[in-house]
């Protein structure tokens, strides 16, 4: 089969969902007998209410988990040298996360799989990334806040880096991430956003 057909785009499409529709959170904290991990907290299957159950080795592996099935799937589908197949394996990961078909189609909010995927394509793209959420991290003491606009930047980045068909896929996962973080951006528009290392 042809890498640039329509049918190779969508298998990647669908092989890239599926790879992304792995629950990791929830797979991780029903398996240490933690229970389902959507009933506490803000009932995302994301890393960061898996750290609400008090296990950060979990949490991280949360984490690890969801980068690295964006990152399998762009790089499996890379492997049959499609540039094009790449990118809808990523665009297919990250909508698998977002919206998993065994979960009701509720996932997470998308930035370790957005990660994974910017690592597949443009590994030092993830530097500038890391770059521009530690900094912000560190001045507003905001998580969300600073994922955000980190996302917002990495199309930009990607186009400065010569990675127009990157940039724009990009484009797309950074709409969908900034929809995903409506009620962040709710409570931070309120000041009532949580902050790093704030307890309760």
């Amino acid at each position: 089969m042809d890498a640039q057909s329509w049918p190779f785009l969508l298998a990647a499409l669908g092989l890239g969902y599926l790879l992304g529709s792995i629950p990791f959170g929830l797979i991780l904290t029903r398996s240490a007998g933690l229970g389902d991990v959507r009933s506490i907290g803000s009932g995302n299957i994301g890393a960061t209410n898996v750290l609400r159950t008090g296990r950060k080795g979990l949490a991280a592996a949360t984490l690890v988990g969801d980068a690295l099935k964006g990152t399998a799937a762009v790089l499996i589908v890379g492997r049959f040298g499609a540039p094009e197949a790449a990118l809808a394996a990523g665009l297919g990961a990250f909508l698998g996360h977002l919206f998993p078909v065994w979960l009701g189609f509720k996932g997470g909010k998308g930035v370790a799989t957005f990660l994974g995927v910017l690592l597949a394509l443009a590994p030092l793209a993830v530097l500038a990334f890391a770059a521009i959420w530690l900094g912000l991290a560190f001045l507003l003491r905001y998580s969300s806040a600073a994922a955000l606009a980190a996302s917002a930047a990495t199309p930009a980045l990607l186009w400065a880096m010569g990675e127009t068909r990157a940039a724009l896929l990009f484009v797309v996962l950074a709409l969908l991430l900034w929809w995903k973080h409506m009620p962040n951006i709710r409570r931070l528009m309120d000041g009532t956003e949580g902050r790093i290392g704030q307890k309760g």
